[in-house]
């Protein structure tokens, strides 16, 4: 016995997806670590955030653990009615590493990297500036930092070939020559 079989054409995705599960009306992202956009960052293998407290004057501060191992510890923040802040900076900007700040998919990402081998505590403080031309709000970011099997070569010195220096030439003797006189 040969079974036949007969393909239904449904035109959309969502039709496909709702006869095997079922269409889910907006997608839910969820992010165990920020995106890498750009490709060519590199996450510390130790990155701990606390939730972002607000103070009673609207300060917002946040915690931070990480490694220095030339990996960056990043953290997500949006304006309080959702999406990302129009414009940021840095003020103060870190003193043992470097803070940057961009958009992406409707979150503004802080990311800190600390120099590397550093060991200690750093701060830095994120401006950032709703879209509605508010009130400047404040991000400070206190870091702990640790260097736990970060090893750092030391530079090679130049190479030790030594090149001799010129040598002066003695000047030849000076001669005397008489003059001879035609008789």
């Amino acid at each position: 016995m040969r079974l036949r079989g007969s393909a239904i054409s449904l035109g959309s995705a969502c039709a496909v997806a709702l006869l095997l599960s079922g269409c889910a009306q907006t997608p839910l992202v969820q992010r165990a670590v920020a995106p890498n956009p750009f490709g060519y960052q590199k996450v510390s293998a130790v990155c701990h955030v606390s939730p972002v407290t607000t103070g009673a004057d609207g300060s917002m501060a946040v915690t931070m653990a990480v490694r220095s191992d030339d990996g960056l510890c990043a953290l997500s923040v949006q304006q309080p009615g959702g999406g990302n802040y129009a414009s940021f900076g840095v003020n103060p900007a870190p003193s043992h590493g470097k803070a940057f700040l961009y958009n992406y998919d409707g979150h503004t990402y802080v990311d800190y990297t600390p120099a590397t081998s550093f060991v200690g505590s750093d701060s830095f403080t994120a401006e950032l500036i709703p879209a509605s031309g508010g009130k400047r709000e404040h991000l400070t970011v206190k870091a702990t930092v640790d260097a736990t099997g970060v090893s750092v070569t030391a530079p090679t010195p130049p190479s030790s070939t030594k090149t001799a220096a010129p040598v002066a030439k003695k000047a030849a003797p000076a001669r005397h020559v008489r003059a001879r006189h035609k008789r």
